[in-house]
């Protein structure tokens, strides 16, 4: 069974995304599909168990 996410854990991993995907950004020699749909595809996998968070503690 997971643990839930607490605030500090949701900041640090929005930050960390933000900075590996401003990384990858700033080196890639062209930005083209496949790095939009990878960039895209690691915010859903980021912020799918945020939203979700956010969501539960909304509810109770």
């Amino acid at each position: 069974m997971r643990r839930k996410l607490n605030l500090t854990q949701i900041v640090f991993i929005t930050l960390a995304w933000v900075a590996f995907c401003f990384i990858v950004l700033t080196s890639a020699p062209k930005i083209d599909g496949p790095l939009i749909v990878t960039i895209l595809l690691s915010a859903a996998m980021v912020f799918v168990p945020i939203y979700q968070y956010l969501k539960d503690r909304r509810n109770k």
